[in-house]
């Protein structure tokens, strides 16, 4: 009878379940581990400051229910131009890492050239050294150029700290494109700018989703260079308005953790759009 259960059930297959079920327990632990605190900072949002303190792992019932800090937040503080501010950096500066790290990507890749390993240098320099140890002389080329506080300020500083990773992620996509495609392209006297918008940017837009994901949230959450390169009113971004219900004494909590939530819904909208593509995007990568 062994001998026959063994026959039906070779050992290779009775090997694979055990190490199934631990790669699923371990990435539902790690998904545990993610959700967690967003998961409390929404339940809590909605409970009176009483009921927080009390039973934070609690969910709201009919007598801590409560929409106070959602009515705090959109009173007492503009919050509407603390997530424009927030949305228009995050575009600009997104849009910009995407377009010239494909073209950064592409140069290096397709063209060689006198200095081609010295860029690529720089460029992996740039994934090594934190951008934020160069916060003063950062802060004094933005004097320097008039753009404290400005907008403008935040968008080039998210663009040079985004840059090194998109230039290093779509060069490894760029040479798994076909030579075949530009030589053709090249002969038909299609011009250089026409093979890269029309021919390489198409076959990028997997990687540029999951580039895109990976440079959106950093920016999106960032409360450093917004502190110290716009903290005006007029340039305040959503983690730099948050901070005006955080006080050295007294913490609205409520209104704390409603705008938070608030904080959370554009970029779960964003990264709906870009899921299948940075799906895409990443099990691309694994297999080439």
């Amino acid at each position: 009878m062994m001998k026959l259960l063994d026959r039906l059930m070779p050992a290779s297959g009775i090997r694979q379940v055990p190490k199934s079920v631990t790669i699923h327990a371990v990435l539902l632990a790690y998904t545990v581990i993610a959700l967690f605190p967003i998961i409390v900072v929404v339940i809590n949002a909605f409970k009176e400051r009483r009921a927080i303190f009390r039973d934070p792992l609690g969910l709201p019932d009919s007598d801590s229910f409560t929409l106070v800090g959602f009515q705090q937040v959109l009173l007492r503080s503009d919050f509407g131009l603390y997530s424009w501010n927030s949305l228009v950096v995050t575009i600009l500066a997104v849009g910009l890492v995407l377009l010239l790290g494909a073209m950064a990507a592409w140069a290096l890749t397709e063209y060689k050239f006198k200095g081609n390993l010295l860029i690529t240098f720089l460029f992996a320099m740039g994934i090594m050294i934190p951008i934020r140890l160069g916060t003063v002389s950062i802060l004094s080329l933005m004097v320097s150029l008039d753009l404290v506080n400005t907008l403008t300020a935040l968008v080039l500083v998210y663009i040079a700290q985004g840059l090194p990773l998109a230039v290093y992620i779509l060069s490894e996509f760029v040479r798994t494109i076909p030579k075949e495609l530009t030589e053709a392209a090249r002969c038909d006297s299609v011009s250089e700018y026409k093979i890269f918008f029309c021919v390489i940017l198409p076959l990028l837009k997997p990687a540029m989703a999951t580039v895109a994901v990976f440079t959106m949230i950093p920016i999106w959450n960032d409360l450093w260079f917004p502190l110290i390169l716009a903290p005006g009113e007029e340039t305040r971004t959503i983690t730099l308005g948050v901070q005006q219900f955080v006080g050295q004494y007294v913490t609205d909590w409520n209104s704390v953790l409603s705008a938070l939530t608030l904080a959370i819904v554009p970029v779960l909208i964003l990264y709906t759009i870009f899921s299948r593509q940075l799906i895409r995007g990443l099990t691309s990568g694994a297999v080439k």
